[in-house]
C-alpha cells in the first residue's frame, strides 16, 4: 500500500518520527504491539521499522528511525531524502514480537529499541498489569520518547554517560516465575540479556532483532531438493543459492524483504523434511517444531523439503 508521509519531525538526537496516513483518509490495517512495517525507500532498498503509535488509531502509523552512521543506507535515506508529502510504499504490518499474557512484565530497551515497547507499555498499563521498564541509551538527549516515559513511575531512564551500562545482573540474576521479559536494542544488549536469562523458565524471554544474530546464517552448505506442494514441482537448491532465489527463478511469487533472516516476511510453511534454521526471527521452540522456515537464509537437513508453495 502507498501511504502519505504526513509529517517528519526530530524527536531526539539522530532520531526522526514519521507519521504515515492513507492519501484518501481510508483506515489503515489493524496491528498489535510489537508489529513492524516495511518501508520501500528506493529500488532495492527496503527496511523494517517497529510501529510505535497507538494500535487503536487506524488513521495513522508512526515509526521512529535512528540515523545509523555505519548502516547500509536505509536510515540515511529516511533522514536525508524523505520529505513530508511524499508517497511511500509500505508493506505489512507483521508481528514476530507479540505481547503474551503474563502476571508481570519486564521491558528492557536499548536506544531505538524502545519503539516496539512503547505500545506494549500502554497495553499492559491499561490492563492493570505490573510492569517495569529499564531504558538505556548513549546520552539523555539521544533517547527518543524520554519525556513521555519519565512521567511513568515504572520507567527507569539510564543514559550510559551518566550511569554506565545497564546492570543486567541485578535485573535478571534471579529468575521470576510469571514474568515476561521483552528486550529490543543493539546486538550486544540482546546477547547479554539472552545469557542472563538462560536459567529463566522457557518462554520467558522475547527478543526483537533487526540485524541477524552473529554467524546465524553460517554452517555447511550442501545441495538439496524442495517440493512445492501446491503444484508438485521439484526444484534443486544448489549449495551457493538460497531457497528463495530458486523458487523465484522458477516463477513462484514469494513475499520477501530483508533477505537476511530478520524480518519474517518470507516465512513459509514446511509440510515435510527437516529445515536447517539460520534465521534470527523464530524462537528456539519454534525452530525445533520445524513447521515453518525463513526461506531467504534457512536450508535443509534432509535430502528434500516439502514447502507449502
Amino acid at each position: 500500500m502507498k501511504l502519505l508521509l504526513e509529517n517528519k519531525e526530530p524527536i531526539a538526537d539522530g532520531v526522526v518520527l514519521l507519521t504515515l496516513r492513507h492519501p484518501d483518509g481510508d483506515p489503515l490495517p489493524a496491528w498489535a504491539p510489537g508489529a513492524h512495517v516495511d518501508l520501500v525507500l528506493a529500488d532495492g532498498l527496503v527496511r523494517q521499522y517497529s510501529l510505535c503509535g497507538d494500535p487503536s488509531d487506524t488513521s495513522a502509523m508512526k515509526v521512529a528511525v535512528l540515523r545509523e552512521l555505519d548502516g547500509r543506507g536505509g536510515s540515511r535515506h529516511v533522514h536525508d531524502v524523505l520529505a513530508a508529502g511524499q508517497l511511500i510504499e509500505v508493506g505489512g504490518p507483521r508481528n514476530h514480537f507479540e505481547l503474551v499474557e503474563a502476571k508481570r512484565y519486564l521491558f528492557i530497551a536499548g536506544g531505538i529499541g524502545i519503539t516496539p515497547i512503547l505500545p506494549m507499555i500502554a497495553r499492559v498499563e491499561a490492563a492493570g498489569h505490573d510492569w517495569r521498564l529499564v531504558y538505556g541509551g548513549r546520552t539523555r538527549s539521544s533517547m527518543a520518547f524520554r519525556d513521555e516515559l519519565e512521567r511513568h513511575g515504572c520507567a527507569e531512564i539510564h543514559p550510559q554517560d551518566e550511569h554506565g551500562l545497564l546492570d543486567l545482573e541485578s535485573l535478571l540474576g534471579r529468575p521470576e516465575e510469571g514474568t515476561a521479559v521483552y528486550c529490543c536494542g543493539p546486538e550486544p544488549l540482546l546477547a547479554a540479556v539472552e545469557e542472563h536469562c538462560a536459567e529463566w523458565p522457557d518462554g520467558t524471554l522475547h527478543i526483537e532483532r533487526f540485524a541477524p544474530k552473529p554467524d546465524a546464517a553460517q554452517g555447511p552448505r550442501h545441495e538439496f531438493e524442495i517440493e512445492l506442494a501446491q503444484t508438485g514441482t521439484v526444484l534443486r537448491v544448489p549449495a551457493d543459492r538460497s531457497v528463495l532465489e530458486v523458487v523465484e527463478q522458477a516463477g513462484v511469487s514469494v513475499l520477501s524483504s530483508c533477505q537476511e533472516g530478520t524480518c519474517g516476511t518470507c516465512e513459509t510453511i514446511v509440510l515435510g523434511g527437516e529445515p536447517d534454521h539460520r534465521d534470527s526471527v523464530l524462537t528456539a521452540e519454534e525452530q525445533e517444531c520445524g513447521d515453518a522456515m525463513m526461506i531467504c537464509v534457512s536450508r535443509s537437513r534432509s535430502p528434500r523439503l516439502v514447502l507449502d508453495l
